[in-house]
């Protein structure tokens, strides 16, 4: 089991309120990713769960069991950290066992745990191998296969995948998600890239300055943001954020349009504007536009639309699909 619960947790340095107070509940067997900007809080929270550091109010629940006092080696977790944190001198078999070694397990069964951590993370091939022999990649799923043999009751990984290339992060993304498919144990995933959030995520924790924004699955952020921060923090590209007469036209402050969501014509549209930047990805373009009365937009359209800086395009928005928000920036 790997339940974790928050009751009222802050966390206070000196005379600055990092988190303020915070509720939550994960479930057990549940992948939830802490995200936000560099700064939200993300990071503490996770270390304040794993023990590393002290809270300065509430309670931490740990498969029922009061934890808010207990040190990290009795609570049951296991944090795999950004900077791998593997011994250079150790064997790839040596860092995945020095857990189990250090807690005066049995040789046979330490084995037994490495052999199976080693053949889940593909890792086999890789034992006698060193650290500076492995690529970054490696190096991350040694750090977690030394996790996989404690059997912790959660895993925490605290930004896993900032150093590692783009290509790699995206593979590394879908190991993880296998492994926790395999395991079915709780994880808890902190970063700060809301695509890694909204591809891995059963449930996403959107943080900004020690405040839980809101909490849902990633197409209940997508679909229904519950403010401002959210609406702009989830998607890619960022929403549009419109304000002015447009906005109070349909009884707003701010109306949000995602760049999806708006329709591109050479011919007709509710707005005419004139492209300022064109990103063509193949199956996607990416266009910025200066719309007249309107403002920039970002409109996404079928990689096969022809357009180039200076072109009149027309675009119309899917009134179905405006989001509304009013003064405090609160969805209506």
């Amino acid at each position: 089991m790997g339940s974790i619960t928050l009751r009222n947790v802050s966390k206070v340095f000196g005379e600055a309120k990092v988190i303020p107070s915070i509720d939550l509940d994960i479930e057990d067997g549940e992948f939830v990713v802490f995200v936000g900007p560099s700064g939200c809080g993300k990071s503490t929270l996770l270390r304040l769960i794993a023990g590393l550091e002290d809270v300065s109010g509430g309670e931490i629940v740990i498969d029922g069991k009061p934890a808010t006092d207990a040190p990290p080696a009795r609570r049951g977790l296991a944090m795999v950290f950004q900077s791998y944190a593997l011994y250079p001198h150790m064997s790839v078999r040596s860092n995945i066992a020095f857990p189990l070694k250090m807690a005066g397990m049995d040789k046979a069964e330490i084995d037994r745990k490495v052999a199976d951590a080693a053949k889940v993370l593909n890792l086999t091939d890789y034992l006698e191998r060193k650290p500076r022999q492995l690529s970054g990649g490696q190096r991350q799923r040694v750090a977690i296969g030394r996790a996989i043999v404690r059997q912790p009751k959660a895993f925490l990984f605290d930004e896993p995948l900032s150093n590692l290339d783009a290509a790699l992060r995206v593979n590394m993304r879908l190991e993880i998600s296998e492994l926790h498919q395999q395991l079915q144990t709780t994880m808890i995933y902190v970063t700060h890239d809301q695509v890694e959030a909204m591809t891995m995520a059963d449930k996403i924790v959107v943080l900004n300055k020690g405040r839980v924004e809101q909490v849902g699955s990633p197409l209940d952020l997508y679909r229904k943001p519950a403010n401002l921060f959210v609406a702009g923090f989830i998607g890619s590209p960022k929403m549009n954020l419109i304000e002015g007469a447009y906005a109070q036209a349909k009884g707003a402050k701010t109306v949000g349009i995602r760049p999806e969501h708006m329709a591109l014509s050479h011919d007709s549209g509710s707005w005419t504007g004139t492209v300022t930047i064109a990103e063509h990805l193949g199956s996607d373009t990416f266009m910025h536009i200066e719309v007249d009365g309107i403002g920039t937009v970002t409109a996404r359209a079928n990689g096969d639309f022809a357009c180039r800086h200076g072109d009149r395009v027309y675009l119309t928005p899917d009134e179905n699909r405006l989001y509304r928000f009013d003064e405090k920036g609160l969805a209506l």
